[in-house]
């Protein structure tokens, strides 16, 4: 009843999205927005940093976000938002340098879908309504969570402290 309609990549895409903040060391999911496909992510970025960056703090974002660094900075946000070519200006030699310099910390976003798709078989929904997809994509989340937890503990025990 609530999902929308859009095209990504030449694709069809109906449902909903989950837009998340995913924390740069450990890769957990801090925070998380469910919207219908048709919003666009820059859409709903500048609400989710609000709420879960801190002042001074580095927000990676790719080219899709251009648009949202005045806002960003204004919250005392440090965007760091990959360029963006456009017909007629193609980006230059140094522009892709900097955009594959920032997006290997970037990237570490798309590890936590990667995930969710092929380990957790759980990016598809099949349910009616927005509430449903919430209650869904937030168990999604928190399991996805639970299953980083046990790899950080496993492999990285030196990143958890007991302050």
């Amino acid at each position: 009843m609530d999902a929308r309609w859009t095209k990504k990549r030449g694709e069809t895409e109906y449902g909903y999205k989950d837009h998340v903040v995913v924390c740069q060391k450990n890769k957990f999911v801090r925070d998380y927005e469910v919207t219908a496909a048709n919003v666009h992510d820059s859409k709903v970025a500048v609400r989710l940093l609000k709420r879960t960056t801190k002042v001074g703090e580095l927000a990676w974002e790719d080219a899709g976000y251009v648009g949202t660094e005045d806002e960003l900075r204004a919250n005392g946000i440090v965007p760091i938002v990959c360029e963006k070519g456009y017909r007629g200006h193609p980006l230059t030699e140094k522009q892709k340098e900097n955009n594959r310099k920032k997006s290997s910390t970037r990237s570490r976003v798309e590890h936590v879908f990667g995930f969710m798709e092929q380990t957790m078989h759980g990016l598809i929904f099949r349910g009616v309504g927005i509430v449903r997809a919430k209650a869904n994509i937030a168990m999604t989340n928190l399991v996805y969570n639970m299953c980083r937890l046990g790899q950080v503990v496993r492999l990285h025990k030196d990143w958890i402290t007991t302050n």
